[in-house]
Parts: C-alpha cells; sequence; structure tokens
C-alpha cells in the first residue's frame, strides 16, 4: 500500500506541473485553475443550480460560493432565483462569460496538444489509453451507494430505467403483470431496502433486498445507467447488498436472471454465486443463483 501511495503522489506532483494548476492563473486566464473549471462547468447547460453545481465539482458550498460570486463580480456569469422554486439559486454564463468560456476551450486544446506534441505517435497512444484507464477509475471512486426510500425521485428514475431496458433486451419483452412485483414497502425496512448509486448527485443505478425470512433474501432490480456502465458499478452494488444481508442476518442470498442479460450472468458468476434450481414463480426467469453468506 506504501508503494501505491507514493506512485499516486509522485503521478499527482506531474500532472499539477504539466497542466497548470500550481501557477496562480490557469492557462493565463486571469483567475485560479477552480475558478476556471467552475466557469467552463457552468456552461454545460444553459442554466444550473447551485446545488447541482456543487454536487458536480464536489466542493464546499462556501468556497462554491465565493467562486460564483468572483465571476459574478466579473460580469461573467448571472444569479437568479428558479422560477420553479424560488428557495433554489441558478446560475448561467453572460454574453462575455460565454466569450470567456470559448476562449477557455482554446487554451485548454492548445494545452492538451502541447501534452502530445513531443511524443511519437505509440506514445501518445499509450498516453491517451492509459488517461482513459485513469478516467474511468478514478470517476468509479466518486460514485457513491447509500440506502433509499423507493418513493423518492431519485429511486423512481432508476427503477423506471430498469423495467424499461429488461422490456427492450428480454427476447419477449417484459409484462409487468405476469413478473414478480415488489411494491414500495418489500424495499423498505423491515422486509427489504433499496440502494440507490449517485455519481455527482445523479441516481445512476439501483439494487434492492427483499427478506423472505429464515436468513434468505433476493437480490433483485440490479441495474445501472449505460452512461455509467464500465465503472465497475455493478459489482459494487451487488457487493453493498451482499454487505447489508450479512448484517441483517441474511445467510442465503439469492437471485434470478434472464438469459439477454449475459453481462448479469457473467458478474453473478464472477462474484461466486452458484447456478440453483428454479426457486420462484418468475415466468421472465431463466437462470436462478444462490450464494451463502456465512
Amino acid at each position: 500500500m506504501e508503494t501505491d501511495v507514493r506512485s499516486v503522489r509522485s503521478f499527482n506532483r506531474v500532472v499539477t506541473r504539466r497542466i497548470g494548476a500550481l501557477e496562480d492563473e490557469y492557462l493565463a486566464m486571469g483567475r485560479p485553475l477552480g475558478a476556471s473549471r467552475a466557469l467552463w462547468e457552468i456552461g454545460t447547460a444553459e442554466r444550473t443550480d447551485l446545488r447541482s453545481l456543487r454536487a458536480r465539482l464536489d466542493l464546499d458550498s462556501g468556497y462554491l460560493s465565493r467562486l460564483v460570486a468572483a465571476l459574478e463580480r466579473d460580469g461573467l456569469v448571472a444569479l437568479q432565483p428558479d422560477p420553479a422554486d424560488r428557495r433554489v439559486r441558478t446560475v448561467a454564463l453572460t454574453p462575455a462569460g460565454r466569450a470567456e468560456r470559448a476562449r477557455l476551450d482554446r487554451a485548454s486544446d492548445e494545452l492538451a496538444a502541447s501534452l502530445l506534441a513531443p511524443l511519437g505517435e505509440e506514445q501518445r497512444a499509450r498516453l491517451v489509453g492509459a488517461m482513459a484507464t485513469v478516467e474511468r477509475l478514478l470517476t468509479a471512486g466518486l460514485v457513491r451507494v447509500a440506502p433509499a426510500d423507493p418513493d423518492t425521485d431519485g429511486a423512481r428514475r432508476c427503477l423506471e430505467g430498469y423495467f424499461a431496458e429488461i422490456g427492450e433486451r428480454f427476447e419477449h419483452g417484459y409484462d409487468p403483470e405476469a413478473g414478480i412485483r415488489l411494491a414500495a414497502a418489500d424495499m423498505r425496512p423491515p422486509r427489504g431496502l433499496l440502494l440507490l448509486a449517485r455519481l455527482d448527485g445523479e441516481p445512476v443505478g439501483c439494487g434492492v433486498l427483499w427478506h423472505h425470512g429464515g436468513g434468505v433474501a433476493d437480490a433483485k432490480r440490479m441495474w445501472v445507467a449505460p452512461p455509467a456502465r464500465r465503472l465497475g458499478l455493478g459489482r459494487l452494488l451487488l457487493g453493498e447488498l451482499e454487505r447489508h444481508a450479512r448484517e441483517a442476518g441474511v445467510r442465503t442470498l439469492r437471485l434470478d436472471t434472464n438469459r439477454a442479460l449475459s453481462e448479469a450472468l457473467a458478474l453473478y458468476r464472477s462474484a461466486g454465486f452458484q447456478e440453483i434450481e428454479r426457486f420462484n414463480d418468475e415466468p421472465h426467469a431463466d437462470h436462478w443463483f444462490a450464494k451463502s453468506l456465512s
């Protein structure tokens, strides 16, 4: 672990030096890196609320307020209440802010090109590939998984995404009237638990633990939003469901799935689940699994 930590710190030192994060003015824009990043992020939408912006940047609310206030003093952003909820403050780029963001984009492109220019073709390919891997792994580390009420907006969005996808992928579609249905109470303690994965504050996945008593529970409604795939979230959610199951005294965790979900089949087998005989009357299932948590 110590060697890994030293490697990460060495990497951080090289990156901060190479991208100019140590300088008072980032890319000679007249403001530090934090303010430049906030300006760029504000411009990703026509208008964004400060709570969402803080979640995306993972910044302390006081620090973000100071950054936005400085941008507002420079005439680059404008603050106003959200028309739908005046308790929520929103921020948008002014015409001057849009021009400044375009200038920031050009300078950022030039910096990126300068990082690649001294390298040969093979070196550039290796660097870009390594950067993609680092970005994916660091993004995975930003995901937060926690229990949520099934009636919250985020939970409903994920469950709707789950049913929409299996309706498209199952060979004969998905008939909600025929399939096993879970009521909201089945996804709340003590009968169950719904876990919600969030990235930058946005819901990107879910999983449900459904208790049957006698030390047996089922893992249900496992789903990851397409943009968040390849981050290992399916394995993370399954591991968290197992952890909560153990803490609740579950000795056997079961699940079922459809043959069309090849990724799920591979995940369950690699996670130590063994295929067993049918244990329920789910008409959409082709495979049934169980894992001992003793």
